[in-house]
């Protein structure tokens, strides 16, 4: 038995959910999200919840889904009404980030500047030239532009220099130690 699968999903106030033929549809405040489950696991809708069950528990591989399926469904109904974000630092001298429009453009040490443009449904704001923030109702789409971010310029392990996320510690290496 999933632990997780067993939990229902409770469709807080302002959120609207249908399910058609495999798919899952969440639209609330923040926009419209889908989930497309497998005919192996069963999804309805009964007292402002969403219950999720196996057809076959005996069956290895439906109850693999069980629990990813809840969990999406989750994702999909908390990110119409409340949205995720993943929060940026930028360390080192000279690195900044400014927003041109709707695009990011990074300045880290290259001898161009990064332009990153955004998919919809994702909202990038900067302050203070060094903090960026990452927002969105898909917390898939969300995580993958931050990471896309982090990989211009990860953080290096000697100065600590480059993109990372807030509050990620960096293990620092020590330097060469100089003539003997």
């Amino acid at each position: 038995m999933s632990r997780i699968g067993k939990k229902p999903v409770i469709i807080p106030d302002g959120v609207e959910v249908k399910i058609e033929d495999h798919v899952l549809t969440a639209k609330g405040p923040l926009g419209t999200e889908s989930v497309e489950f497998r005919p192996e696991i069963s999804v309805k809708i009964e007292n402002n919840e969403v219950i999720v069950d196996v057809h076959n528990h005996e069956d290895r591989k439906s109850r693999a889904l069980w629990g990813l399926t809840r969990t999406l469904i989750n994702n999909a109904v908390e990110g119409v009404k409340h949205g995720f974000t993943k929060k940026l630092e930028i360390q080192g001298v000279g690195y900044r980030a400014n927003m041109e429009g709707s695009n990011l453009n990074l300045v880290l040490g290259y001898s161009h500047p990064i332009l990153i443009t955004p998919p919809e449904g994702i909202k990038i704001a900067v302050e203070a030239n060094t903090k960026i923030t990452v927002s969105g109702s898909n917390k898939q789409l969300v995580g993958d532009v931050a990471a896309e971010i982090r990989g211009k310029r990860p953080p290096e392990v000697y100065k600590g220099k480059g993109v990372r996320y807030e509050g990620e510690y960096v293990r620092r290496k020590a330097g060469k130690t100089g003539k003997k």
